[in-house]
């Protein structure tokens, strides 16, 4: 039976991975639990799943949900020391890490260092941190699980293969629900009509982030970090359907393509059990069923957060924390109406041209770089 830490227990990744638990109770063990401002969920989930700790977000939240709690409690921790001990709790063998933003940073980290393999959900962690983050994956050996469709994808595409025979990783993005929008159009898009994606079910930072293509920028840096490749060697198509979930193309000219119906319990699923595979639920592949599958090449003139991402990635150093900063900030502004939806990537570059790639030895400069990067978007953003 595998031990389990979850990371993000109330939002979409970790709702599914507990189904998954749910589902195969004699194959997992739920021992940590952190979350943020859902308590009602997270109660539910304790009395679920018992497990022996739970974090979240603040000491008033954390009394908050101690009196929520009947019968046998966990210990309750909160904030980032509350995080820390969720990801490094000594029973866990498989910590998730499905806290959204940069946020995930520190207990991803932590996890690592105390030797925890991780199924990865939180692509910030490598956005920001990517170079520090698989040099401590290889100081302590444990194992780096993708948790993103795209990257599952890759990753069990690449499962025999030799990596020196890889020509490129085609990443494949939705496109959407603006995918083909003219500019005119795209000044006008509203919070609700953004937070409509066609295929996916999603936070609302991540469900912004995908109708930007920023989500697919973050992506592509990334995959950088988890396959080892430069950046000139990871391109994006727009597949509308979103049936093929991401392909590598090799030297020979084949191509391996991953396949299934949007939902994310496969790939989670396949990170929990790697190598083996279990029963998700989800529903079976009916290609007899699709009318066609349809790839594009992104239109980053319309799009531009994506060219930011490739220049951020280029640059390297710490202009790809600087992006991130910059993102998190500008998505909240949008969902809050402060800003419109063309002004997102606007904010970014604005914050980027500020600054000068510096090198990052440590997470601690990370966070320093992090914090810069937040200070002058919102400081762009009063202007």
């Amino acid at each position: 039976m595998k031990k389990l830490s979850i990371l993000g227990s109330t939002g979409s990744i970790g709702v599914s991975t507990l189904e998954i638990v749910a589902a195969h109770p004699d194959r997992f063990k739920v021992v940590a639990l952190s979350a943020g401002s859902n308590l009602e969920l997270l109660c539910e989930q304790i009395e679920r799943f018992s497990p022996q700790l739970v974090a979240v977000i603040s000491e008033e939240s954390a009394i908050k949900l101690g009196s929520m709690l009947s019968g046998k409690k966990p210990e309750i921790f909160f904030g980032v020391s509350g995080m820390i001990a969720v990801a490094t709790i000594a029973e866990s063998e498989l910590v998730v890490a499905a806290i959204v933003g940069a946020a995930g940073l520190v207990p991803t980290a932590a996890a690592i260092k105390a030797g925890k393999d991780v199924a990865l959900a939180n692509k910030e962690t490598l956005v920001t941190a990517g170079h520090l983050i698989m040099g401590m994956v290889k100081e302590k050996g444990i194992n780096l699980y993708p948790v993103d469709s795209e990257h599952s994808a890759v990753f069990q595409s690449i499962q025999g293969q030799r990596r020196a025979d890889v020509r490129r990783i085609i990443l494949t993005a939705s496109g959407g629900p603006f995918f083909g929008y003219p500019m005119e159009k795209l000044s006008r898009v509203t919070v609700k009509e953004a937070l409509n994606h066609p295929n996916w079910s999603m936070g609302r930072k991540i469900t912004i982030d995908s109708a930007t293509m920023m989500n697919k920028g973050l992506e592509v840096i990334e995959a950088r970090w988890l396959f080892d490749m430069p950046a000139e060697k990871i391109s994006v198509h727009i597949h509308p359907q979103s049936i093929i979930h991401s392909m590598v193309e090799y030297v020979d000219g084949c191509v391996m393509a991953q396949l299934g119906v949007p939902d994310m319990k496969a790939p989670i699923a396949y990170a929990l059990t790697y190598p083996e595979r279990v029963g998700t639920g989800v529903k079976p592949l009916d290609l007899t069923e699709l009318s066609g599958l349809t790839f594009f090449h992104p239109d980053c003139s319309r799009f531009p957060a994506l060219r930011l991402a490739y220049q951020a990635l280029k640059a390297g150093e710490s202009m790809p924390t600087v992006l991130n900063a910059a993102n998190e900030v500008a998505v909240e502004a949008f969902l809050e109406g402060r800003i419109k939806f063309v002004d997102i990537p606007a904010v970014i570059e604005k914050t980027m041209d500020l600054h000068s790639p510096q090198g990052l030895a440590s997470i601690e400069d990370v966070l320093l770089v992090d914090r810069w990067g937040r200070e002058k978007a919102h400081e762009i953003l009063r202007f």
